[in-house]
């Protein structure tokens, strides 16, 4: 039996961002360039239902962010620096230099969200425009935690103690993880195409997968904050237009006002809920194709 491809067309690169760091990507299409960044606890295999079509129109790049899917996996340092966004953002800026872009628009959901986040106000020359998907500024979502919010995150609140505690509970059952984190949302486990599932069942059981997802909250709790706290103090605003979408039976649309969130650091922000979950590529792909590529087509590119 033979198993179709998730991203049918599409071409795989490995490349180098950093001494012993190397990211997995994959690529397709033609014209203005366009970066995938995934969330947690997943890969780039998330945008196997708007890959295709995206590019289409664009030349698509969606890679793995460290500690995750097939990229490297460092081990974490005393202040989780290796997994802070601004190194994670500075992978994935070297890799769009390595397809040879100096700037690019970005599509983006949950941890590569915050990523994302993160490019743009350490390079904001890189980054056109970006969509942000079902997430609040890091700091707002953490300042503003609740009861309701720590319940039904509660990973946040798992993955960032100390190693190695998170990370022999997630090794003894990855699988399990993924049900648990995933299969408890709004839409179930049956939203997501089984070869998706595998690819993440199988990134996560790899060598020090566990170790890299708990690094990355590790970080988001202690320097990214660090480093978002200081944009705050210094007025930093993000210049560049962004579209913030959540879904409207999700835990941010619960939780957050994620449109107020977005414009108290960015200038150019427009965005709504819309009908789906978290997981708004596998579960709303047509809705969010709607919205995306009138946002990314109508910008004005630089020559």
């Amino acid at each position: 039996m033979t198993t179709t491809p998730l991203f049918p067309g599409f071409r795989t690169q490995a490349v180098t961002v950093a001494p012993g760091i190397v990211i997995h990507a994959i690529a397709a299409g033609s014209g203005e360039p366009l970066l995938l960044l995934h969330g947690h606890p997943q890969t780039h295999a998330i945008w196997h239902r708007v890959a295709p079509r995206l590019a289409q129109h664009f030349t698509v790049v969606a890679c793995d962010l460290r500690g995750y899917g097939d990229s490297s996996k460092p081990p974490g340092d005393p202040n989780h620096g290796n997994y802070s966004k601004r190194t994670m953002a500075a992978d994935v800026l070297a890799v769009m230099r390595a397809f040879g872009f100096d700037s690019f628009s970005v599509l983006a959901h949950d941890r590569g969200a915050r990523v994302a986040h993160r490019l743009a106000a350490d390079h904001p020359q890189a980054v056109r425009r970006m969509a942000l998907l079902d997430i609040a500024p890091t700091l707002a979502m953490y300042t503003q935690t609740g009861e309701a919010f720590a319940r039904a995150y509660w990973h946040w609140f798992f993955l960032i103690q100390p190693a190695p505690l998170p990370e022999r509970l997630l090794e003894a059952d990855p699988a399990a993880y993924i049900a648990d984190v995933m299969g408890r949302r709004s839409g179930g486990l049956g939203i997501f195409d089984p070869r998706a599932l595998a690819e993440y069942r199988r990134c996560l059981a790899l060598p020090g997968a566990a170790h890299g997802l708990c690094e990355d909250y590790r970080a988001a709790a202690g320097i990214d904050l660090e480093h978002d706290r200081a944009d705050r103090d210094r007025g930093l605003r993000l210049p560049m237009p962004l579209l913030a979408l959540w879904g409207e039976l999700g835990v941010v649309h619960r939780c957050f006002d994620p449109l107020k969130e977005w414009k108290a650091v960015a200038d150019d922000v427009r965005g709504e809920a819309l009908p789906c979950g978290h997981y708004i590529a596998e579960e709303a792909p047509d809705a969010l194709l709607e919205r995306v590529l009138p946002f990314f087509s109508t910008q004005v590119f630089s020559t």
